[in-house]
Order: C-alpha cells, then structure tokens, then sequence
C-alpha cells in the first residue's frame, strides 16, 4: 500500500489493526524518507486547497483578497510564501456573520456528525461542526498516536477530562474506542470527583491515564489523604493536553515519581482535532513529534509567519490533511515553542517539540521591559522540593512601576517548620531571579489554600487594568 492508502477524503478500514507487537500504527507513513513524506504532503495540500477553495466561500474570499489560487501550489514553499494565515478572530467573524458554523463549513449541515466546541467564558463560542467521516479519521489518528505510547487493544484507558464541549475527551475517547482498549469515560468537574477517581482507580486498576498535569498531581495527593499510593494503580501511560507542564523536566519527575508511569504530553488546539497531532512516544518522550501526514505543522516567526530554521523558537501554523468538514488552513495556534529536526530513538521521521509547548504567546507579560512567561516560573518551582504544588502569579501597578508578586505554597513540612519556610522563600527568591532577572515579592500561604483545578491551571492574575481604569477615573474626576 502507498502510505497506507493515503487518500483523501480519507476512507480508513475500521477493522484495520497492526500486530500488538508493531511499533508502529501504519509503518511506511511513520517512517519514510522526510523528503518523500513532503512531497506527498505537496500533493495532498494540493487536494486540500482546491476542495477549500471549492466548498468555503471563507477560503475563496480570502486566497482571492491574497491573489492565490490552488493552481499556484507546487511546493512547500508556495505554501508558506502564497497562502494567508487565518487566526481564531478570522474564524469568530466569519460565525458570527454565516451562523452557527461559518462560511468556511464544507460539507452539508445535515452531515454533521457531532457538534462540539469552545467553553464561550470570553466573547463568542467557536462551534466546531465534524462529519462522520472526519469523525473517524479522528479516532484512527488518536488510535495511532496512542499506539506509539504503547497503549493496546485490551488495555483501560481512564478518562479524567470533562466529557462537554471541550473536544479533547471526547477525542481521547474516540481514539481508545478505535485502539480496541477499554474506555473508562470518568469526567471531571463535578463536586467530590477527586476523592472518587482515586476511588475507581484502585478498584479498576486501569493502565492509562488521560488528563492534565495538574489534575494528575492533585489525584496523586487526593489517594494520599485518602490512605492509598497513586502508584498502586497500575498505570503504565500517563497522557497529558490541555495545558503546559507535561514536558517541563521537574513536572514530569513528580508525576512518574507518584505514578510510577511514563509522561506523555500531547495536544494542539481543539479547532485542528486529532489534537494528538503533537504527541511524544514510548521511545521519544519528553518532547512531542509532529505527525506530519494528519496536521501539517509548520514553526513560524510570530510576526511574518514564515518558517524558522530548525532549532529556533516559533509559533505553530497547523493544517489539516484529513478533515473536509471544517477545514483549517495555516490556522495560527499562538502558542510558542522550539522544533528539531534530528533522528528519533522510535524510528519515526517526523520533526520534534523536545521542549513541548511553552505556553501561548499571549499568556507572555512583560514587567519592566522584560517579557516572562508562566511556564517559566512553574518549572522553576517544580525543581524545588519544598514547593507545595500551587502558586498564583499577581501583577499590580505602584505608581509608574510593575510589580511582581508570587504567592506561593509551601510543602506541609516546611509550612511546620519556620526555618525551613524561611530557607524555601529564599530559594524561590533566588531562582527566580535568576530565570527572569527580576526581583519579585515572594509571600508564602497556607498549603492546600490555593483552588485546585481539574482542568486547566489559570495561575495569572494582571490587575494592572484596574489600576489604570482607577487612575483614569481619579484624573478625570
């Protein structure tokens, strides 16, 4: 088969699964020659641009307003010089103007399959409409990632995500349903579930997780009040999206160090499911690979959107290869990260994240002229062992200047002990400083007195506009 009949539409037999000893899901795609696999990749952006431009007025608008046409494309550099970048204000409008699903939807809106979606807590919901077909070539991509994490038919994957709009659970549940193993659909977010994952999880015993980092730790310390070791439960994958950490060298120490399993970090964005299109292995973790032949991923200066040199930082510019329901083309993901080139130990050919994402370029605050990011701060307090596994990151206006609070937990042990506290706030002073060059006002807090999350970690907190707002009002009074 050539690249495992890589066609598109994509018309994948459900049945289909390699040998449980394979390494890999479809060998020849995983592992071919880079050069060969870009110019198949050449050719499918081909297919995929001309269906666009065929099915999204969005698309037609756009290319035309840019003077490009899919006749132009003959090369991956075509691609980067000739086609715009469209961003998630792009994708609002164009809603807001053809609702529900905007004028970029390619398929009949009765051949919706599934309706998913953003959460809408900050201006419009972006609905996202996925075909059956597209659906399944979801599922088959997830089933292939997690394949290369070791996952196999027979296997319990524990789903310790919320099952609403947000896509990845339900993405992660697709793609265990389409492996063969057993799906554990538990959920997350009600009252009282931490208590009651620890609970199944002992009496299940599944063998991987899937989640966020933070939800993890907060499980791994939950089993502990409750008399039991996390590491008792048999976990052997620990599959982590959603939000930074799960390629952060002392994150991942801690949770292998609770769970007595491997860290997997995975995830793009919702808008370009498989989310796993950025996903490390069995072999190649920490770190991600970018399965080039689902999304077409891109490393991009943030300001010209023109690829970087392998071994610089960058933002990801993803497209899609396998999906016609709503097609994203050089869609801009606004998260930050570093790509590399070199051999891979699980034998795949595709390019690597070794550091995972950053965080988004958006989430970056500047203080006195030095631009820091949350990440940053998070690894810095991960490598110290009296960190109690939540801090909040406030920043304020006193007069003309920023200022830089960190409010931190400290371990039980060293919040008992006045001189160990003591020596741990000096430490984190030091670390600090030396990560971002700033001084920052360090003040510790009760443990366990910062909220835990079940989802994604919000540790920021910039009053700096309340300031200026009350400035404002002061003036003009």
């Amino acid at each position: 088969m050539e690249m495992e009949d890589w066609t598109f539409p994509p018309r994948y037999d459900r049945s289909y699964r390699p040998d449980p000893s394979s390494r890999y899901w479809f060998p020849v795609r995983e592992t071919m020659p880079a050069g060969d696999r870009d110019a198949a990749i050449v050719k499918r952006l081909q297919e995929v641009c001309t269906y666009a431009y065929k099915h999204a007025p969005f698309y037609k608008r756009n290319w035309d307003e840019a003077g490009f046409h899919p006749d132009q494309l003959k090369s991956l550099e075509d691609f980067e010089e000739k086609v715009p970048v469209i961003k998630k204000p792009d994708l609002r409008a164009s809603q807001a103007d053809n609702p529900p699903f905007g004028d970029y939807l390619c398929i009949p809106r009765e051949d919706v399959y599934h309706v998913h979606g953003t959460s809408g807590t900050t201006g419009r919901p972006t609905a996202f409409a996925i075909g059956r077909n597209d659906w399944d070539a979801i599922a088959n991509a997830q089933a292939r990632v997690m394949w290369g994490m070791g996952v196999r038919p027979g296997d319990t994957v524990f789903l310790a995500a919320i099952f609403s709009l947000y896509l990845g659970s339900w993405g992660a549940l697709a793609g265990t349903e389409r492996l063969g193993a057993t799906s554990f659909p538990f959920g997350a977010g009600a009252s009282g579930m931490s208590a009651r994952a620890v609970s199944w999880m002992s009496q299940v015993r599944p063998t991987a997780f899937y989640g966020t980092p933070t939800y993890a730790l907060h499980l791994a310390e939950t089993a502990i009040k409750e008399g039991l070791e996390a590491r008792d439960f048999g976990l052997r994958q620990l599959i982590f999206s959603g939000e930074p950490g799960a390629s952060i060298p002392s994150v991942i120490e801690k949770l292998e160090a609770a769970f007595g399993a491997k860290v997997f970090d995975a995830g793009s964005m919702a808008e370009m499911t498989p989310w796993m299109n950025a996903a490390g292995t069995l072999e190649s973790s920490p770190g991600m690979l970018l399965w080039q032949d689902m999304v077409y991923t891109e490393v991009c200066d943030p300001a010209t959107f023109r690829r970087v040199p392998y071994g610089s930082r960058g933002t990801p510019v993803y497209t899609h290869l396998e999906r016609t329901s709503q097609p994203m083309i050089r869609l801009v993901s606004g998260d930050l990260t570093i790509w590399e080139n070199e051999p891979n130990p699980c034998g795949r050919t595709y390019p690597r994240l070794p550091l995972g994402v950053f965080g988004r370029i958006d989430d970056m605050f500047t203080i006195r002229g030095e631009n820091v990011y949350p990440s940053e701060i998070d690894s810095v307090l991960n490598e110290i062992p009296d960190y109690g596994g939540e801090h909040r990151i406030h920043i304020t206006r006193d007069g003309a200047m920023d200022e830089l609070l960190l409010r931190v937990e400290p371990s039980p042990d060293a919040h008992a002990d006045a001189t160990r506290a003591q020596k741990f706030k000096d430490e984190v002073g030091r670390r600090i400083l030396k990560t971002l060059a700033l001084r920052t006002a360090i003040e510790l807090v009760e443990p366990r007195s910062i909220p835990r999350t079940d989802f994604k970690a919000r540790r920021v907190v910039d009053d700096r506009e309340v300031f200026r707002e009350l400035n404002q009002k002061l003036h003009s009074g």
